[in-house]
């Protein structure tokens, strides 16, 4: 790739903002909701400064250590190559997929009222099949096109939602959003925050996108800080005027387009109609970052050693089969998967993830930098918010319990077992 074809800072911010925001706002704000009640916007806050616990590490390795294999790199550095680095590449790739699916159903859920048609099986199958379909498209042409795409469609959906906020701080009963800190609140506030770090998660696209970024040792660190706070603001500012201009009930009860019936109270049907446009706008931001970012991690995982080789063989367009295969197993999971409690699975997996880039940077801070209290306070966070999770799925989401068990023993089988038959190494890059 030309040097004048790299993702520039806005444009490499734009990408993570564009996931994160259309990860939680718009896709499960409602789950959010019926979880923390008028708790929300402080569980947003919680979850934020998990996102910076993880930041810090993220952005001393990843100013650094260059590579679209993004954290796995980091770990590769940290605790060499083993069964436990291939399994963790294996979660890393399945987490875009599953978050893929998120997307597409999240755009069908307001693409359909929208055009006030009921939703059936058959249509949100159409729906998410073409959706899906012209996002791969779309990253056919490379990165340049990935980040100026990004960048128009976060200024429109930023514009949009700025209207609603500004709209609704006029009309906010400010009794309906204050929080609640009792014993029963505050813990489902908690829990809240802990499933709502897959809120955040959007930041390590930039990692991802590392060899495709301008000036990466400057530019990753401030992308990465940057598109955390400004997505903490706008999740906290939406949360309060949502929660203040409307009843928890009614909330809950228009889950999978809560913002657009939100709108209506303060801004009429224009309301309804506009957030509507800047939901498709968001989760079509979103879904377009994470195939490239998900397609970015099949290729360096397979470049390096970490995937079969199919991953990696070059097609049409200079693109990848990683791309292909990303995208449709994306496609199968919105069809088939139960969402709301993948939200649970998606957190959990990469909070994993991420308590091993953080052992691996307090295994390799004297080299690449960073305070080692620091990081070990941090890396005592996560492990609480962990154990939070698995908790919470064990009270309240058996299934997701079990199925996260599942992952983590699948991918350590399938890696160990392909090792053994293919006597094959993780290449250790520069």
């Amino acid at each position: 790739m030309r040097k004048n074809q790299k993702l520039s800072l806005i444009e490499v911010i734009s990408m993570a903002v564009g996931t994160m925001i259309g990860a939680s706002i718009f896709s499960i704000f409602g789950l959010g909701v019926e979880i923390a009640g008028q708790n929300l916007p402080e569980a947003f806050v919680l979850s934020g400064i998990y996102a910076l616990v993880v930041a810090y590490s993220y952005s001393i390795l990843g100013s650094q250590i260059i590579s679209n294999a993004g954290p796995i790199a980091f770990i590769l550095k940290g605790i060499g190559d083993n069964v436990i680095t291939g399994a963790l590449s294996i979660l890393m790739w399945l987490t875009y997929v599953i978050s893929i699916a998120l997307f597409a159903r999240g755009f069908t859920g307001y693409f359909l009222p929208f055009l006030n048609i009921e939703a059936t099986g058959l249509l949100t199958g159409i729906i998410v099949t073409l959706v899906i379909m012209f996002f791969t498209s779309l990253n056919f042409f490379g990165s340049k096109a990935v980040g100026k795409a990004e960048f128009y469609i976060v200024l429109i959906k930023l514009s949009i939602l700025m209207i609603f906020i500004i709209g609704g701080l006029f009309t906010i009963d400010w009794n309906l959003a204050r929080p609640v800190f009792d014993i029963r609140h505050s813990s489902s506030m908690l829990s809240a925050s802990v499933i709502f770090f897959l809120s955040y998660m959007g930041f390590g696209l930039i990692t991802n996108a590392s060899e495709n970024v301008k000036n990466p040792q400057k530019n990753i660190p401030l992308a990465i800080y940057l598109s955390i706070l400004i997505v903490m603001i706008i999740y906290v500012s939406i949360s309060f005027v949502t929660i203040g201009n409307l009843s928890l009930a009614d909330i809950i009860k228009a889950q999978e387009n809560a913002l657009a019936v939100a709108a209506r109270p303060f801004l009429g049907s224009f309301g309804f109609i506009l957030i509507s446009v800047g939901a498709l706008f968001s989760i079509s931001s979103a879904l377009n970052a994470t195939i490239y970012g998900g397609a970015n991690i099949a290729y360096s995982i397979a470049k390096d050693g970490k995937l079969p080789k199919i991953f990696e063989r070059k097609i049409w367009f200079k693109s990848t089969e990683g791309l292909y295969l990303t995208a449709g197993l994306g496609l199968l999971a919105a069809l088939f998967l139960n969402l709301n409690t993948i939200a649970s699975i998606t957190s959990t997996i990469f909070t994993v993830i991420y308590i091993f880039v953080l052992i691996s940077h307090l295994k390799i801070y004297s080299r690449y930098g960073g305070n080692k209290f620091l990081i070990l306070i941090n890396l005592s966070v996560l492990l609480v918010v962990f154990a939070a999770l698995i908790k919470y799925q064990w009270e309240t989401q058996p299934s997701s319990f079990f199925i996260s068990i599942s992952a983590f023993t699948g991918a350590i089988i399938f890696e160990y077992a392909y090792r053994k038959l293919k006597g094959r190494v993780i290449k250790h890059g520069e």
